[in-house]
């Protein structure tokens, strides 16, 4: 357990969680029932442990589906998880938005989609992967039977953002220098280097996925999340609990790269 405090070098007061709330946020899954299901199970026992005085949320960070093995097992156990734990939410990942692109038929974005991870994603639903030169139409008539209707309205209500106290979680990350209330749906889904590089404060902590690390990156205005669950065996969350925040991690076998 550390607090933001000593990364912030004494120059403000350490970040907290909003009075009384305990948050578990959990990074991109990808893919990866085996592990989601023993995050779940360790954030129990943290929580447990740590007393539930607190309202508790889990917050996962989105890309639940694409490039692992089972993206959806991966679906099955969040849609078991939510049944149960009403304190869940899951933001929507990029991969998440191309998945509804596809469903509506967005040719430019199956292509891509099929390169970076869609493919595990429509095999998973026993649906084969778009292959190049060929019709999308049928892909996308066979795509949409397979997928529950159920599910795509449940990601589709899936918000882009949550915030507690000093923390303002979502996948990518934010524009710099944009207030937080003015963020676009594009940047929340898709930032990357002008976000990573950034040292300003952006008026809260930004907690987020998206962008993959060896460990889970602990900095004076963001948290990055993402540690290449499909690939490397290792998915991350944080536990924000008042000024404190601990780092968990779930082990599995590794992937393909």
């Amino acid at each position: 357990m550390i607090s933001l405090r000593t990364l912030l070098g004494g120059k403000r007061a350490a970040p907290q969680t909003a009075p009384g709330e305990r948050l578990y946020v959990v990074g991109d899954v990808h893919g990866r029932p085996d592990l989601l299901e023993r995050m779940f199970a360790d954030i129990e026992r943290d929580d447990a442990q740590r007393g539930r005085s607190a309202r508790r949320w889990i917050v996962m960070v989105g890309d639940i589906v694409d490039r692992g093995p089972d993206p959806r097992g991966a679906m099955q156990v969040l849609e078991k998880a939510q049944q149960r734990m009403p304190d869940l939410v899951t933001l929507l990942g990029n991969h998440e938005e191309m998945l509804l692109r596809a469903m509506r038929g967005d040719e430019g974005t199956i292509r891509g989609w099929m390169r970076v991870g869609g493919a595990e994603t429509v095999e998973s639903f026993g649906v084969a992967a778009l292959a190049e030169g060929v019709d999308a139409v049928p892909f996308v008539a066979a795509l949409n039977r397979a997928m529950p209707d159920a599910w795509e309205r449940w990601i589709q209500s899936w918000p882009l953002t949550f915030r507690s106290g000093d923390y303002f979680i979502c996948h990518a990350g934010i524009r710099p220098g944009l207030a937080l209330a003015k963020q676009s749906r594009n940047d929340l889904l898709w930032a990357r280097e002008a976000f990573l590089i950034d040292t300003r404060d952006h008026g809260a902590i930004v907690v987020h996925g998206h962008t993959i690390s060896e460990e889970v990156e602990l900095r004076p205005n963001r948290i990055g999340l993402d540690t290449g669950a499909y690939r490397s065996g290792v998915l991350s969350a944080v536990c924000l609990d008042g000024a404190d925040v601990t780092v968990l991690a779930v082990r599995g076998d590794s992937g393909r790269g």
